[in-house]
This record gives C-alpha cells, structure tokens and sequence, in this order.
C-alpha cells in the first residue's frame, strides 16, 4: 500500500512538472518553411532579467522537406540588432532544437526574428523562409 502511494505521489510530481514547463512559453511559432526546409511545433519565451540572461528562449523541430536534395538545412536567430546565429540541423532528418540568444550588453532581450534555411553549397544562395519577428513589448 506505501508503494502505491509513493507511485502515486511521483507520478503526480512528474505530471505537474511537466505542465509547468509546457504552460511557461509565451506563444506558439508559427511553420517557418521555404523549398526544402521546415520547422514545427515551435515555442518561444522572453526570459525575465534575471532569468537565464534575459534571453530569447525557443524550440521547435527543424526538418528536412526534401530528403533527396543532398542539402542540409539549419536555423537562424537574430536579436537586438545582432548578426544572425545559425543552427545547424541534420540532412535527411528530422531534430529537435532548444536554444537561447541574448545580447551580453543588455539584461534582457526584446526584438527577435528567426528564419529557417537550406544549405544550398557554396555556388548557389541558400533559401530561407521569411524572418518571423518577436517582441515582449
């Protein structure tokens, strides 16, 4: 019987934790996607000051539409006025991605945009999606 309870009293934890961490993003991303690139089920956050450096917190699965291309494809994210950071992705696949991005110079980020990309070699321009923007305003 003291077992069960405990098991009960786990499984509640566990299931209220991972409420509490799905319920603290700010927003869904909607599908960034251009010829070959795709990435889905995407969140985001603004973290507070004192929180993970303010950052701009998002995940999202970044996909490759076109498996057959030979192509890789990665993420871009830009915030403040920054050059964009790039994410690289894996080619022929699918992966998961959890990042942050702050500016060192400010205890908090407010403008963000994100585009997603395929790598198209050296030759050719790689094509992205339209920039989305943020903003906790």
């Amino acid at each position: 019987m003291k077992k069960a309870l405990a098991g009960l009293a786990a499984a509640g934890l566990i299931l209220t934790a991972a409420g509490t961490a799905a319920a603290a993003w700010s927003g869904p991303i909607p599908v960034l996607t251009s010829g070959g690139v795709e990435f889905a089920e995407g969140q985001y956050k603004f973290n507070a000051a004192g929180v993970n450096h303010g950052a701009f917190e998002w995940a999202g699965r970044l996909r490759d539409a076109n498996r057959g291309d030979d192509h890789n494809v990665y993420m871009q994210v830009r915030v403040e006025g920054h050059d964009w950071v790039r994410y690289d992705g894996k080619q022929k696949r699918s992966v998961w991605m959890h990042h942050s991005n702050w500016d060192g110079a400010q205890r908090y980020t407010v403008n963000a945009y994100m585009r997603a990309c395929r790598d198209r070699g050296s030759l050719r321009p790689d094509n992205c999606s339209p920039a989305q923007h943020f903003t906790n305003n």
